[in-house]
């Protein structure tokens, strides 16, 4: 048995999507008899304080990442913003190293926060984008990103590694550059055997300003919707908030946001979902087997390959966030639905990358006894 590691777990705050995928990582760490540390910025952080009471979080330096307006306009804000990006980064690594020393770290598990990285302790980073989409600069934004991965000491990719999978060649090389462990999609959910109580489940997340123009537009859409819809706004505030619309033809209960158990059970009693096509939430609906309609948020390219991709392999419809009118829900059903990739992961293996002291290193705390 190995003994028990301390543990740092540092998701990017962007959207969602990197803090729910580090649940079940934690989960799993806490099963192991490991300690974990939480560390992030903003709903990211919010949101794992809320799932995680009683572990001990850190706030790190915000990248303060928001979405142009208009979408054509995303990659030059990216740029614009880049300088603010790499000192933030620098200002993280600072304070990494911090926590590490502070309170004597054994590793860390970073899922895209790239100054999440201490060499003198085992470190994982977590991405599905071995190659990073970026129009005609993907060449440069993905050699960018490897370079990034090359100084951690194991990459872990939460798809399967042949076909058919998730991902497609956003988390596939042609050839392996570094030491890639394959983790299978990752969910925090489990399919339930329950009564359908809604027709429609909208599902939003991600920065602003974009998510509220969707919000907007969705609930515009939805004056016309014959049943019931549960509109969850993905918004992580003090208090949960319940709302009820009556409409002329059904009722929309609105929830700023909701923790994972009554997520679970409100997507498990779900008929269709309307969403974003984070690859986070694409990995939820898989292990779930729904039925969705992707939006992809605006100049994402990533979002946008993975809608376009699901759309061609029959899984799923999905449009522009502009385009978008209610009828098109409609054609859900000419659709076969997300498939669930059923795989295991050897946790145990997994986390021995933490119990190899690294060369010209000393063991950074006396490790814990299981």
């Amino acid at each position: 048995m190995q003994s028990s590691k301390r543990i740092l777990v540092a998701p990017l705050n962007w959207g969602l999507g990197h803090a729910t995928r580090c649940i079940p990582i934690i989960n799993a760490l806490l099963a192991e008899g490991h300690q974990p540390f939480i560390a992030s910025d903003g709903v990211a952080l919010a949101l794992l304080q809320k799932e995680f009471p009683n572990l001990p979080t850190f706030a790190l330096p915000s990248y303060n990442i928001t979405y142009a307006e208009k979408g054509k306009n995303f990659k030059i804000k990216m740029i614009w913003d880049s300088p603010k990006v790499i000192k933030a980064m620098a200002k993280e690594k600072k304070a990494v190293k911090k926590l590490v020393k502070e309170h004597g770290l054994d590793g860390i598990i970073s899922d895209n926060r790239m100054g999440a990285y201490f060499k003198k302790v085992p470190c994982v980073f977590i991405t599905h984008q071995l190659n990073v989409l970026s129009g005609n600069t993907t060449w440069m934004s993905t050699k960018a990103h490897q370079k990034v991965i090359k100084k951690f000491d194991a990459c872990w990719v939460p798809d399967v590694k042949g076909k058919p999978n998730l991902t497609g060649k956003l988390g596939h090389l042609k050839k392996e550059k570094f030491n890639i462990a394959y983790l299978g999609p990752l969910s925090r959910f489990e399919k339930m055997e329950t009564e359908m109580k809604y027709d429609l489940m909208v599902l939003l997340s991600g920065p602003e300003p974009q998510r509220s123009f969707l919000e907007e537009k969705i609930l515009n859409e939805l004056q016309g919707f014959e049943g019931k819809t549960l509109f969850v706004k993905g918004k992580i505030e003090s208090d949960q908030i319940r709302e009820e619309i009556h409409t002329q033809k059904g009722v929309i209960t609105l929830f700023n946001f909701m923790q994972s158990i009554e997520l679970q059970v409100a997507l498990n009693q779900s008929e269709k979902v309307l969403c974003r096509s984070g690859y986070t939430t694409v990995m939820d609906l898989a292990k779930l087997e729904k039925k969705a309609f992707f939006i992809p948020t605006p100049g994402q390219y990533e979002q946008v390959y993975l809608a376009k991709r699901l759309q061609k392999q029959q899984l799923a419809p999905s449009c522009k966030q502009d385009d978008f009118r209610l009828e098109m829900l409609n054609q859900i059903e000419d659709f076969e639905g997300l498939n669930h990739f059923e795989t295991s992961v050897d946790y145990s293996e997994l986390f021995s990358v933490f119990s190899k002291v690294k060369e010209n290193s000393e063991p950074t705390s006396t490790s814990l006894s299981t």
